[in-house]
């Protein structure tokens, strides 16, 4: 038998919805700009891909400050969508991304109605080399009277729907995790047309300075994720997993190879690191490269054996 120091390289590739990458770390929506902050930082090619920023139809501000706030083991956002513009994102960043050979570009797409997803989509629809869509479902459906889409089954299943008809390209839906039933959301969007869920998303939760009384926040709740969601994340991950038979991507709390083993063992294909960026914004490329040195440490020659290996005694 081969010794760790002189098994063969694993192999790390992982595929779903038709897309293959050579490994299952993604950076993830939010966290990463638009990719093209981050070239001169992290070797974008070592990473199975990464997620631009949330995309809408319209250029939005976002926010007022303070939108950050470190917690234990965690961090609140409440950045507030802020984006340049699914146009701009065609105009300005795509032809940059583009001129980057081996790396594999998600669009993350958001709007605060059915129209407003549709018309984000139809411009992207345009833009070349972006292998597919991140649906953010989490969003106040405005139009609905404030339901969030990712927390009805109705807006739910109507919002996929939607997407999936003009979609030119596999369709990704984002879930919240501020449901009753992971399980039943996953599978409305399964349903819906979905070719794969990622979860989850942050959680809503808040801050108080005790001694002025007031938000740490000025949206006074706010996501919280990093470290401290982790357990909870991973349990949902297990749940939509057994839900559905469509490809999870796991997130929450991601920091190590062994975080992402986890996630793998529990269901997911792939994963997304979100948090670890903001300490280290080499951590997506890191932990790649330490799932590597895991897999040979375990004798472990592909990867994508993990997916769904848990054993429940």
């Amino acid at each position: 038998m081969n010794s760790p120091a002189t098994a063969p390289a694993p192999d790390l590739s992982v595929s779903f919805a038709g897309i293959k990458l050579k490994n299952p770390v993604i950076a993830a929506s939010g966290t990463f700009g638009y990719g093209v902050e981050f070239e001169d930082v992290v070797h974008l090619n070592k990473l199975g891909g990464f997620v631009v920023k949330g995309l809408s139809a319209e250029p939005m501000a976002g926010n007022p400050p303070p939108r950050l706030y470190e917690t234990p083991a965690g961090m609140l956002n409440a950045i507030g969508l802020q984006n340049i513009g699914a146009r701009a994102f065609i105009d300005e960043k795509l032809p940059k991304l583009r001129k980057m050979k081996n790396i594999v570009v998600f669009a993350n797409v958001f709007g605060y109605s059915r129209e407003e997803y549709e018309r984000t989509i139809e411009i992207l629809n345009e833009g070349e080399d972006i292998v597919a869509y991140e649906l953010n479902v989490s969003c106040p459906n405005t139009v609905a009277g404030g339901i969030h889409f990712g927390s009805d089954t109705r807006s739910l299943d109507e919002v996929v729907n939607t997407a999936k008809r003009i979609s030119r390209r596999p369709l990704i839906v984002k879930l919240s995790p501020n449901v009753t039933s992971i399980a039943q959301m996953a599978r409305v969007a399964q349903d819906a047309g979905a070719d794969a869920i990622s979860l989850v998303n942050t959680f809503v939760a808040m801050a108080i300075d005790p001694e002025t009384r007031k938000p740490r926040i000025a949206n006074v709740t706010a996501g919280l994720s990093g470290p401290a969601i982790k357990p909870i994340a991973l349990r949902m991950v297990y749940d939509a997993s057994r839900a559905v038979e469509i490809p999870v991507i796991g997130m929450g709390g991601i920091s190590t190879a062994a975080d992402i083993v986890e996630f793998m063992l529990a269901g997911a294909t792939a994963v997304q690191i979100g948090t670890a960026s903001y300490w280290d914004p080499v951590a997506t490329e890191k932990i790649a490269g330490e799932l590597e040195s895991w897999c040979v440490m375990h004798r472990v020659e592909r990867v994508s054996a993990l997916t769904g290996g848990l054993i429940v005694e």
